[in-house]
This record gives C-alpha cells, structure tokens and sequence, in this order.
C-alpha cells in the first residue's frame, strides 16, 4: 500500500482528498494535518510514501515544510495550490507535481498515476525539497527536534551554529538541537542577513556578537553576550568586519 499524509488547513479540501485517497485500492491515508508543523511531525514519525501538502498553511506553509525534511528520506510530494496558473509556474512547481485549486477528480487521478510512476521508478522526494528549499522564503522558525517529536524555534533566538560533519549544533541561550543536515544548506535556508560565518564550521547570530579581541595571524576571538568565546578565523574575517560595519 502506498502511504499518504494529507495537510491542509480547509477541513472541506483535506476531507475530500481523504475521501479520494480512500478509494484508491492502493492507497491508504496513514495520517493529516491542518497546519505545517503538525505536517511535518505527521511525516518525520509515520514516513510515508507521499504527502499531500497546501502550500499555504499556518506555522509553515507547504514549501516550509519541504524545505526542512531530510532529502533521503522525504517522500514523494504533491503540492495543492490556490496560486493561479501563473503563480504556480512562477513557483517552478512543474519540478514535481501540483494540484490548482479547485481540482477535480479526473486531475486527482492523473497526480495519483505520476506519484505512482515516480513511485515504481524509486524516486525519492529530495527534488520537492530542494525546490522548496530554493522557493520558500528565509524561515523565521527552524523545526527541530525536542525528544520524540518536533517543535518551532524563532531563528532570532539561534545565537550560533556549529557544524559536525553532516549535523549541524543549533545553540540557543536555553538549549541545543541536533540536526542533520550541512551548515551552507541551513544558512541558506535561515537567511543570511542574520547569520555570518565566521569559521569553515561555524556561524553566528550577529545580534548575539558583544566584542572582538584579536590574535597572533589574523585570527579573532568573538566574545558572545552570553560568555561564549569564538574562534573568527582570518578567512572570513574581512565578510564579517563588512557586516558590523567595521
């Protein structure tokens, strides 16, 4: 059986997909959402095969959502639209497949044939990620993991960054999450209007910078508000100096 999560905030259009789902003979909806983040979390513990993501939904919208799963183990995703025509070419969502509000059940079936052709092909869902890493907007809220499910953190409150091979260390002034994912795709996705790197393995929040104290070749120390020292390395010493406005 194919394994389908539906999310979207109109309780009408979510019932109606569930209800089309259900008919296929091999499909079953394993689980939905009426908001981003309870997609995400419906799709990082039940792994399914595809989901069937609103582009606008609140907390994150459909692309927000892409953006932050694990290309390897994303599924296959079909993204449901209000956009016009227009819009949705504008979005490069031809990259993977769509359905323009109002669909009907003709158009439902031919999305359902290609998810089960992209399916037998053992595609992967990391194309509908990294489009929607390319497409979303720099997020405000980065999901992480909190134990046995995920929670929204205000990317404000992220004070650096700290790469480890391909997970990254997000330390915020009351905890630090793991995530697996690179330092370069994380701040990209963060915007890095509010990051700078400051090492080949580590960033930080600007805001969070309190002082600078140089040492022998070049290299910095950066003093954090909240005591931490950091290693500026002459690399990327003069991007920074740019961003202070030193």
């Amino acid at each position: 059986m194919i394994r389908v999560v539906i999310a979207d905030d109109e309780a009408p259009a979510r019932e109606k997909l569930e209800r089309w789902v259900a008919e296929q003979p091999d499909m079953a909806v394993v689980g939905s959402a009426e908001d981003g983040l309870s997609a995400a979390q419906c799709i990082e513990q039940l792994r399914p095969d595809v989901a069937f993501l609103d582009v606008q939904m609140p907390t994150l919208s459909g692309l927000q959502v892409a953006a932050q799963l694990e290309p390897s183990s994303a599924p296959l995703i079909v993204f449901v639209t209000a956009f016009d025509e227009h819009a949705v070419k504008a979005f490069d969502l031809n990259a993977v497949d769509y359905l323009l509000k109002p669909y009907d059940l003709d158009r439902f079936a031919r999305s359902v044939q290609r998810v089960r052709e992209r399916l037998h092909a053992h595609e992967s869902g990391a194309t509908a990620v990294a489009m929607g890493r390319a497409r979303a907007p720099s997020c405000e809220r980065l999901l992480v993991p909190d134990r046995e499910r995920l929670q929204l953190i205000d990317a404000a409150s992220i004070e650096w960054l700290e790469a480890d091979d391909n997970y990254v260390h997000v330390h915020t002034a009351a905890r630090t999450y793991l995530l697996r994912r690179t330092l370069q795709d994380l701040l990209s996705q963060l915007g890095e209007q509010r990051f700078v790197r400051i090492h080949k393995s580590t960033a930080v929040n600007l805001r969070c910078i309190g002082s600078l104290a140089p040492l022998f070749k070049g290299d910095y120390e950066i003093h954090l508000h909240n005591g931490r020292v950091l290693r500026l390395s002459r690399r990327y010493r003069e991007a920074l100096f740019v961003r202070m406005g030193q």
